[in-house]
């Protein structure tokens, strides 16, 4: 059955893939501009995945479920595993191999990491439109980063710019729709304590990607502004969760 929630979902799911085609555009026609600005953007998302994580998401998967802490660690570890699979584990020591793949390995291992994001919108969206918005605030946003971080990589490795465009809106713009999608029509038939959990494996997800996928490439950069950046970020997420009155 198609309600509300569905269309909150879905549209919030094209948006984060507008914003990574956006993103992809930037980087592909203005490559200067884009990379000079991706890490506030990153910064900014970071502050606002890790504090939504924290402040509303966590407490409220606790609330639904107490297999949560194990929930949040299982959803922590899955992205990581996932990570240092794709990193670690492909090629060996082929230079050749890495030189290939060194573009399209990364963008794969983005793609799935897009996917995991529909699906978080599916169950976030599902225990309430607040919760939903606010995990996608923070998602939206890294999409945009996401987008000029998978460009650049498959152009590094050996694309056109064409075909890098093109193959980086497939990895990571469309998979977050696809996800939602496909996670629908499981995930909108959970109740209590079993929604609870699913929401509690997002949570350990979002926080894998502000503080070990966003936070690091933010950290590179030594300017102060980055920490300005997150620092708006915060606020931002700690303003409407305190509006909101914790989702209560």
């Amino acid at each position: 059955m198609i309600t509300g929630t569905f269309w909150w979902t879905f549209a919030t799911a094209m948006i984060a893939m507008l914003v990574t085609t956006i993103g992809i555009f930037v980087i592909n026609k203005y490559a200067s501009w884009g990379k000079k600005r991706v890490v506030y953007f990153a910064a900014f998302a970071a502050g606002v995945l890790i504090s939504v994580s924290f402040m509303h998401i966590i407490p409220e998967s606790i609330e639904m479920s107490p297999y949560a802490p194990v929930g949040i660690l299982i959803g922590f570890l899955l992205l990581h595993l996932i990570n240092r699979f794709w990193n670690s584990f492909v090629c060996g020591h082929d230079e050749l191999c890495e030189h290939r793949l060194s573009g399209m390995i990364p963008a794969i291992g983005i793609g799935f990491h897009s996917f995991i994001d529909g699906i978080i919108y599916s169950v976030t969206f599902n225990v309430s439109v607040f919760t939903g918005v606010l995990a996608a605030i923070g998602l939206v946003l890294h999409e945009f980063p996401e987008g000029i971080i998978t460009y650049i990589l498959l152009h590094k490795g050996g694309l056109s710019k064409g075909k890098s465009a093109f193959y980086a809106f497939l990895a990571a713009a469309i998979t977050t729709p696809l996800g939602m999608l496909v996670s629908w029509p499981f995930v909108t038939g959970l109740k209590g304590s079993a929604l609870g959990f699913l929401l509690s494996l997002s949570a350990g997800a979002l926080v894998y990607v502000g503080a070990t996928h966003l936070l690091p490439e933010v950290e590179k950069e030594k300017k102060m502004s980055t920490l300005l950046a997150m620092a708006v970020g915060i606020a931002v997420a700690v303003l409407i969760i305190m509006s909101h009155g914790h989702g209560h």
